[in-house]
């Protein structure tokens, strides 16, 4: 099993609101799906929902054109956990992420069908240890896919050691297939992009306990600010563009201040006592292309004015536009 032309079938156990989201995105993309619960009326349920659901995405032009009719038509529930793996060519477990759950259901459903593809959707649990409810867990990886599926790209893939190297390719191919981005990561706990994501919480919570400022002011800062340039850009790459010797002498500053949490990282030293600064240096911690740094900056400056013309268009979300002014009128 090595292209995607060997999936037909595909099993969603978990059927919740990521099993739900994988479901809809593999039955829109032409895979036929089946989704299982705790029980079949569970899932009966939840396939009802899902459809309807896809209906709506597609009246708000959220979903293209004629995916709900591929939903409706490949999208169906199974009786129990084991009649929806039995003929399976890929499993994807989205139970929820409590460690002896998943190590029961991947018993269960890897018992059922020794032969296909495993994947699990968990945030930041070791894929290692989740392998021990596998059989077979040569077949078994992570396949981590963010909230809310349906409209968010990335999928992180995580093999284990004993992965089987040709269905990390399978796996990539798959998710490429139903419209996402696959990226590779080392079994970490939290995996990239949570472990990243709890970072800056850890900092933005610190933050406001220590009432540098509110909470409505950090999220404004984040959000206009280098989230702004996040939705676009990298850490590194954004680092590139702005220049390391500058990301060193800051990091300088904030050391002295906050002590080891914030040292000055070793790859960052490193590269800045090799003479590679970012774009103005030609090479930074990213092989930058030379040649293209004028397309570079370009593309930068047209992004950020294209960004944030959409954002005007779109307005504030209601629910923190009555944030804002709930404590503007506290103020």
């Amino acid at each position: 099993m090595t292209t995607t032309e060997s999936i037909r079938h595909i099993a969603v156990v978990g059927a919740g609101y990521m099993g739900g989201g994988i479901a809809q995105i593999c039955a829109a993309h032409g895979y036929r799906v089946s989704i299982a619960d705790v029980d079949a009326a569970s899932a009966s349920a939840a396939r009802d929902r899902l459809h309807a659901e896809a209906l709506e995405f597609e009246s708000k032009d959220l979903l293209p054109q004629g995916s709900a009719a591929a939903i409706q038509a490949n999208l169906g529930a199974a009786e129990s956990m084991e009649s929806a793996v039995s003929e399976a060519d890929f499993v994807i477990e989205a139970v929820p992420e409590i460690p002896a759950v998943k190590l029961d259901v991947l018993r269960r459903i890897s018992g059922a069908n020794e032969t296909a593809v495993i994947g699990t959707n968990t945030s930041a649990i070791s894929i290692t240890s989740l392998a021990e409810g596998v059989t077979n867990p040569e077949r078994f990886l992570g396949v981590h896919f963010m909230n809310p599926v349906p409209f968010i790209p990335c999928v992180e893939i995580i093999p284990h050691e004993t992965t089987r190297p040709e269905l990390v390719a399978l796996s990539r191919d798959l998710i490429r297939a139903v419209g996402k981005h696959p990226s590779t990561v080392s079994d970490s706990p939290g995996f990239v992009a949570n472990r990243l994501q709890y970072a800056l919480y850890k900092e933005a919570a610190r933050m406001l306990e220590e009432n540098v400022a509110t909470a409505l002011e950090i999220d404004a800062i984040v959000s206009n600010s280098f989230g702004f340039r996040l939705s676009l850009f990298g850490p590194f790459a954004i680092a590139d563009m702005a220049g390391l010797d500058v990301y060193k002498d800051t990091f300088r500053t904030l050391e002295n201040a906050y002590g080891e949490r914030f040292a000055t990282p070793e790859v960052l030293t490193q590269s800045v006592a090799e003479g590679n600064l970012g774009i103005k240096s030609g090479r930074g911690i990213l092989d930058l292309d030379s040649t293209a740094q004028e397309d570079l900056v370009a593309y930068r400056n047209t992004a950020y004015v294209q960004l944030e013309r959409m954002r005007a268009r779109l307005g504030e979300s209601p629910a923190l536009r009555r944030s804002v002014t709930a404590a503007s009128g506290r103020s």
